[in-house]
């Protein structure tokens, strides 16, 4: 019943964050009229920390509800092997699945939001771009899960101004998606999701990063109960 309830809350979480991209998109160009206004990354990346925020409440609402698969690949990779298989079989054709459905609903409904991200170098420098800030992020994930698993405030204020400036880095290249799942919406709306870019860039390239950044992340930091247990033997 809880695994249900995870796939279901998978499902819509991911069908309202790419909504809740494109109104913030068609709130401050159509709406507030701000597209050649100095001021408007600055409301726009206000707006998209704000909805972060959200987000992250929305996952603690549902007991880990997501809308990124990078997000709960990551702890499936250090997890055991049937909780991996519900992840990779269950909730991350969830999230795809919302992202597809939250598109298709977004691009009938208002058509001038375009159609999303697109690759805009080589398909080498893109997927590079895309594994950096897959690694990037994923590093900052698990180093906040690690230090501070009970501030939620800043826990999510470090991470949605990390996300946020890696996309501004690579916006210009990719996107700066970070977020296989959202992306497939878009490229399965424009016909483009089974294509070698699509495949290699948006999501080749972040699993492939994540999992680096997992077992880099293992290597390079002691795991907490031996920390602790090092801290005990000192004191003792």
């Amino acid at each position: 019943m809880a695994g249900i309830r995870l796939i279901l809350s998978d499902f819509i979480i991911s069908f309202m964050w790419v909504w809740s991209g494109a109104l913030i998109k068609l709130f401050v160009y159509n709406f507030l009229r701000l597209g050649f206004d100095p001021n408007v990354e600055f409301i726009k990346g206000a707006l998209s920390i704000i909805n972060m925020f959200l987000f992250a409440f929305l996952g603690n609402l549902s007991k880990g509800g997501s809308y990124n698969p990078l997000t709960v690949l990551s702890p499936a990779i250090s997890g055991d092997f049937s909780r991996f298989l519900f992840t990779v079989g269950a909730r991350i054709p969830a999230q795809v699945l919302g992202s597809i459905v939250g598109v298709k609903l977004i691009i009938e409904t208002f058509p001038e939001v375009g159609f999303g991200p697109r690759l805009k170098v080589d398909i080498h420098h893109g997927a590079l771009t895309e594994g950096f800030l897959t690694f990037a992020i994923v590093m900052i994930s698990l180093g906040l899960a690690r230090k501070s698993p009970g501030s939620f405030f800043m826990k999510t204020w470090i991470s949605s101004v990390s996300k946020l400036a890696l996309h501004i880095l690579g916006s210009d290249l990719t996107g700066g998606c970070m977020n296989p799942a959202s992306v497939m919406g878009w490229a399965y709306a424009r016909g483009e999701h089974i294509t070698k870019e699509h495949i290699l860039v948006y999501w080749l390239a972040p699993i492939e990063a994540t999992l680096l950044a997992v077992w880099t992340f293992k290597l390079l930091i002691r795991p907490l109960k031996e920390e602790k247990s090092g801290v005990r033997t000192k004191s003792d």
